[in-house]
This record gives structure tokens, C-alpha cells and sequence, in this order.
């Protein structure tokens, strides 16, 4: 029988079940504050309830013992970003995990025509995920083929765009706030964005602002919580 790691006994409610919102850090990938707070809390069953890009901040909603059994609930409510494209370049990831390329002229592009463009993406709609991302195709992961250069041919995905709001232009950056349904690829809609505007484009940066009721603000900084977890246990020394 496989024994039941130590824990401190303040840690009872972690193994019982808590909610945690984080604000996950820019490089930080979901799965780093999962191992963070299991080497903290010792508690070995802990999720995320969706993934957030390498490259992307905000919120991060990990569940510990018994609300581990929620996730798939909070993963199907809808999402709110907010962040910045990149007009007149591409990307192969979408984003700023690779290079610029393709540089095209924005000496066409107005204002208006950028407002214009959200039309087109708001509502139900048809998406193409990004072929680096962790979709699976005949039981492998896409960016696993993206990588190796081999390809696949993966078939568009419905989702909504509830709202795509642009919030301010500085040309070649557009920045705006985006609502949609669980599903959703960011990158994707960026890409598609300056494909509508005939110059390309790319997701400079992103952050996840809201998921259903849950919000950004109501989050922690994983400082903030090696701080409480280390209070919890009558640790004076902070630094874990």
C-alpha cells in the first residue's frame, strides 16, 4: 500500500478541499503553481481548472481534495482576457513563443477598419486551434507534430465570442478585451484577426481577467501564498 505523504496538520483543509484563485506570473506554466502547491501543502491531489499559456498572466483557478471533482465545471464557464495584437508580422505559434515574420505595411490600416474587424469574430463562429497547442490528433498532441515539422490536418472548433471589444489602437499594437466560451483560443483569434485585416498579426500578450463569477482580483500572488502557507504552519522564516 502506497503511504500517505506527511503533512502538517494546519494543511487539513488543503487535503479536505479548498478553492484557490491565483494570479499565475508571466513565464510560470499552469502545471509550475500545481507542483508549487503540492510541495507547500504536501497535497498530493491538486488541478487546475484551465491552462494558461506560458506567456500569459491572470487568473488560475487550482482546486485541492475534494473540489478536484469541480474543475470540469469551472473549465466550461465562459472566460474574459484582456491583451495586445501585434498587427503586420506572424507568428508560427500565434505568439510570441517564435519569431515575427512575414512583415507586411500597415500604411493601409485605419482605425476604423480595425473596429470594423471585430464584426466578423463576435458571435458564434468557427475556429481553427493553433497547431502548437496540446489538442490531440489520433492520440498525439498537436505542437508534438508542429515541432517535428510534420502535418496534420485538424478541423475548425465552434466557439463564441460573446464580446471583442478593442479598448485602445497604437499601430502595429491593437489592445482589447475579449469574453468567450470555454474552448477558445486566444492565439487563434489574433492570428485570424490580422488575417482579416490582410497584414497578419500575433498575440503579444494576454492576460485571463475573469472565469464565470471569479475574477483576477480576487487573486493571489504565489508570494503571497508560500507567505500564508508558512503563517499556517508557525514558520517565521518565509522564504520556501
Amino acid at each position: 500500500m502506497k503511504k500517505q505523504k506527511e503533512y502538517h496538520p494546519s494543511m487539513q483543509p488543503y487535503l479536505d478541499g479548498q478553492v484557490i484563485l491565483f494570479d499565475k506570473p508571466l513565464k510560470w506554466t499552469s502545471f509550475d503553481i500545481i507542483k508549487k502547491v503540492r510541495y507547500q501543502t504536501r497535497i498530493a491531489k491538486v488541478g487546475h481548472a484551465g491552462t494558461l499559456d506560458p506567456l500569459a498572466t491572470g487568473l488560475l483557478i487550482v482546486c485541492t481534495g475534494k473540489f478536484t471533482k469541480q474543475i470540469n465545471d469551472y473549465m466550461g464557464m465562459e472566460k474574459e482576457y484582456t491583451g495586445t495584437i501585434t498587427l503586420g508580422a506572424t507568428t508560427p505559434t500565434f505568439d510570441l513563443e517564435s519569431e515575427p515574420t512575414n512583415a507586411i505595411s500597415l500604411e493601409n490600416i485605419t482605425e476604423q477598419k480595425v473596429l470594423d474587424a471585430t464584426a466578423a469574430f463576435t458571435g458564434a463562429i468557427m475556429q481553427m486551434p493553433p497547431m502548437h497547442s496540446a489538442i490531440k490528433k489520433d492520440g498525439q498532441r498537436l505542437y508534438y507534430a508542429a515541432r517535428s515539422g510534420e502535418v496534420v490536418e485538424i478541423d475548425p472548433r465552434p466557439v463564441t465570442i460573446y464580446e471583442f471589444e478593442i479598448t485602445n489602437i497604437e499601430l502595429p499594437v491593437v489592445h482589447f478585451r475579449v469574453r468567450c466560451s470555454t474552448g477558445t483560443y486566444i492565439r487563434s483569434l489574433a492570428n485570424d484577426f490580422g488575417a482579416a485585416l490582410g497584414v497578419g498579426g500575433y498575440l503579444s500578450s494576454l492576460r485571463r481577467t475573469k472565469i464565470g463569477s471569479f475574477t483576477v482580483d480576487d487573486a493571489m500572488q504565489i508570494t503571497a501564498f508560500e507567505k500564508h502557507i508558512a503563517t499556517l504552519k508557525g514558520e517565521t522564516n518565509t522564504e520556501l
